[in-house]
């Protein structure tokens, strides 16, 4: 094996990068490694890098949360939720949500004044770590300013299961990737699907939260891997043409998920789950209503009506370890293809 210093790492390890529009696909490209690493600090013998290709599969990271939004804005088609009813309407259990009134719009535009994050890894038992989050109380005043939060896609996740009986994973399949025959999307994915799966980090203290190892195949999300790889905010993996049929669909108006009215609702300022407008990922797609999002491992997706276009750019910039964020790659990606449209 072979050591790689820190300071010759590319960006990423691999990626995979997909543009198109409602129409279908415009270009797509897969660059790199799947699998390069045997750990933090060396490589694999070079005869068994594992080369990204376009159907590599992706810990997708906080693009979970898109999911988890067009479920919840499919719910209020349905009559399930409410947007502006309290949490506790549907899950009275959230008692901080309960004492504090926050609402499901607050949850899914990041206004509910929750932290960004809680250590739920660090409690035994699933009970034990959902009675931690459901007794968080915000830190600022529900409505008062965004903060960017999982637990808001969290408290969401539990809303929808209380509201509709079922499970997240079960509402993602039925209601999203099943009708858009995306097949290759799921959350905790089969060992069938390891040989295409890319690997994300070596995890391990002081770095990381958790002392786990190389990770393929496995949520990286600590949080979301302490509550049994399914929650709100982080979980889910899939391929850049499942999220490219996903793009398109809801470009041309959100059939067979959701409603244009809902799609609308759901993309325009603020957005619900979705980010609007941000050109620190988007490039010089933002600007006129550009909507999407970034997963920490290197995921990202940008939706341009106003251009009919969609850009998801898959990548393992964890692979071998963490590092500094930089979405100047991703917004470099955004803005060639905005230049390249006109």
């Amino acid at each position: 094996m072979e050591a790689l210093p820190e300071g010759e790492r590319p960006w990423c390890a691999g990626a995979v990068v997909t543009a198109g529009t409602s129409a279908g696909p415009l270009t797509e490209g897969a660059f790199g490694w799947a699998v390069r690493y045997a750990a933090y600090d060396r490589e694999l013998p070079r005869a068994q890098w594992v080369p990204t290709q376009a159907g590599t599969v992706f810990d997708l990271a906080s693009l979970t949360k898109l999911f988890t939004a067009i479920v919840a804005v499919g719910s209020l088609e349905r009559g399930e939720v409410a947007l502006d009813a309290p949490v506790a309407a549907y899950a009275p259990e959230c008692t901080a949500a309960a004492d504090h009134g926050i609402t499901v719009r607050q949850l899914l535009t990041h206004r509910s004044g929750l932290i960004p994050e809680l250590p739920l890894y660090e409690y035994d038992g699933d009970e034990a770590r959902w009675a931690r989050l459901y007794a968080e109380p915000p830190a600022t005043p529900p409505g008062a300013a965004r903060r960017y939060s999982d637990l808001n896609l969290l408290l969401m996740q539990r809303v929808l299961e209380r509201a509709t009986g079922g499970s997240l994973a079960d509402l993602v399949h039925d209601r999203v990737t099943g009708p858009l025959g995306m097949a290759s999307t799921r959350f905790r994915p089969p060992g069938s699907w390891l040989p295409r799966i890319a690997a994300t980090e070596d995890q391990r203290r002081p770095w990381g939260k958790l002392d786990r190892g190389m990770l393929r195949g496995v949520v990286h999300d600590e949080n979301a891997y302490a509550l049994g790889g399914v929650a709100g905010h982080a979980g889910l993996f899939s391929t850049a043409a499942d999220l490219a049929a996903l793009c398109r669909a809801l470009l041309a108006g959100g059939g067979p998920v959701l409603s244009p009215a809902s799609v609308d609702l759901m993309l325009a300022a603020p957005g619900l789950g979705f980010e609007v407008d941000q050109p620190w990922f988007m490039g010089e797609l933002a600007g006129a209503g550009a909507a999407g999002h970034t997963g920490f491992t290197g995921t990202s997706l940008v939706l341009d009506r106003a251009r009919d276009c969609y850009l998801i750019l898959l990548a393992t910039t964890v692979h071998p370890r963490r590092r500094p964020g930089d979405s100047a790659p991703r917004a470099a990606a955004a803005t060639a293809l905005a230049r390249a449209l006109g």
